[in-house]
């Protein structure tokens, strides 16, 4: 198998273990691995009056910061504007509650961290 199918498996299998553990923290799970042309969000889910896009990442260690760090400002923005599409796409309106939550797996050791970054596009629609 090559390395990139390691990585789509491994990164499945934090996926899967995120969204378990959100919807036993209240979360309802609405897509799961949202794909546009802007680019992709790992999770998409309700919590409560919130419409939260939750991004997932795994390293093996917290070396270089760690999971949560990965999370950078060029990909805050690329979600920001899927988060965007994906609510016009569904009629959402621009006023909805919006947060981006980040599950952050570092070896097994997992964090939730709500409100993980701010909007970071240029315009809501």
């Amino acid at each position: 198998m090559t390395r990139g199918g390691n990585t789509r498996k491994t990164g499945a299998r934090y996926e899967l273990l995120a969204a378990v553990h959100l919807e036993k923290c209240g979360y309802h799970i609405i897509e799961k691995n949202y794909r546009c042309r802007i680019g992709e969000i790992d999770l998409v889910a309700c919590d409560g009056a919130y419409l939260v896009f939750v991004e997932v990442k795994y390293r093996k260690n917290n070396k270089k910061g760690g999971a949560a760090a990965a999370v950078s400002t060029a990909k805050q923005k690329t979600i920001s504007r899927v988060a965007d599409y994906y609510m016009k796409v569904h009629g959402i309106c621009a006023d909805q509650s919006v947060r981006f939550d980040v599950v952050a797996f570092d070896g097994e050791e997992m964090e939730l961290i709500r409100d993980a970054f701010a909007y970071a596009g240029n315009v809501r629609f």
